[in-house]
């Protein structure tokens, strides 16, 4: 397929790009950088970039990139502010729901302008859609909860709902994303290595999280499977409280886990943003597992031990 990635180069690109280049994909990705994935290695591919903010509605007019997208089959829409690295001040949430509602306004309305629509949009979401609870457990049923994340992902996936009708949508509701050398394992495996790594807060509270090969799978069963449509909890089957989380994290490192961070300290550096850390929601994939999706890191201790090795080089495979 023909694919227009957005929002792509970070932590899930650099394995995603691989993956669907190794899977025979055409891919032209869009950056505001001029070399967005230093760290992959290419060579002989269908793969090509091209540079746009796409949060600015001028990019949009561009017609280099109006030709790219009315000549690509699908595109994956990642683009997001990451939601828990700075304090959430007016003007961080604000850039946190532009970086969101602006970019997927902007992809909706440009692709409901084309005379063929690519056949497949798949948007990403959060399972902060759901807002925070000790007991609650949720599914994709699950109602939309009222807090910040909470509606801005509404607001979110009610913008990618316009798209035109013959394309099908797949919303991703990632949980928190386990891979090497970024995401939230990136800030907290330097910590447990010099040996102070704990739980965060209470360490009650439920953690909901996906190794990043299973999401990058996910996502290209999404790309070619047409029986997936709507939405989708992209997170493993057991979720896990932050305590054992800790706990296990530091049993793969062989390092102590005993030095819980207060959660008043991650109020002071987040604001209301500590509140995505401090109170986590039990999500299961309920879609996923009635379509038989087969994880290949369903248990945490093989995920961490996955995610926790020694970052290696992506390579694209040059033989396809």
């Amino acid at each position: 397929m023909r694919l227009l990635l957005l929002g792509c180069t970070g932590f899930i690109g650099r394995q995603l790009v691989p993956t669907l280049a190794n899977s025979n994909h055409e891919l032209t990705i869009i950056s505001r950088k001029n070399n967005p994935l230093p760290k992959i290695k290419y060579s002989n591919q269908k793969l090509n970039f091209l540079k746009f903010d796409l949060t600015k509605q001028k990019s949009w007019n561009d017609q280099e990139l109006i030709n790219c997208l009315s000549q690509s089959d699908g595109v994956i829409n990642l683009v997001g502010e990451p939601i828990a690295e700075k304090r959430w001040t007016r003007q961080h949430c604000q850039k946190l729901k532009d970086s969101r509602l602006n970019t997927t306004r902007f992809l909706i309305e440009a692709i409901s302008q084309l005379r063929k629509p690519p056949s497949i949009l798949i948007n990403a979401s959060a399972v902060g859609y759901y807002g925070t609870s000790k007991n609650e457990i949720f599914s994709e049923e699950s109602k939309c909860g009222q807090d910040f994340l909470g509606k801005l992902c509404e607001e979110w996936e009610e913008i990618a709902l316009e798209k035109p009708k013959t394309t099908r949508l797949v919303i991703i509701r990632m949980g928190i994303v386990l891979g090497a050398g970024g995401g939230a394992l990136g800030k907290m495996v330097p910590v447990f290595k010099a040996g102070l790594g704990g739980p965060i807060g209470t360490g009650e509270q439920w953690i909901s999280w996906i190794q990043l090969t299973d999401l990058c799978q996910i996502i290209e069963k999404s790309l070619t499977d047409k029986s997936w449509s709507g939405i989708f909890n992209c997170v493993a089957p057991k979720p896990i409280s932050m305590k054992d989380f800790a706990s296990t994290l530091g049993q793969c490192l062989n390092r102590p886990s005993i030095f819980p961070v207060p959660g008043a300290i991650l109020k002071v550096l987040l604001g209301d943003g500590a509140r995505v850390v401090l109170e986590g929601q039990d999500v299961r994939p309920k879609r996923l597992m009635q379509k038989k999706f087969k994880f290949k890191y369903p248990e945490l201790d093989q995920a961490l031990r996955a995610s926790t090795l020694t970052e290696h080089l992506p390579v694209i495979n040059s033989g396809k």
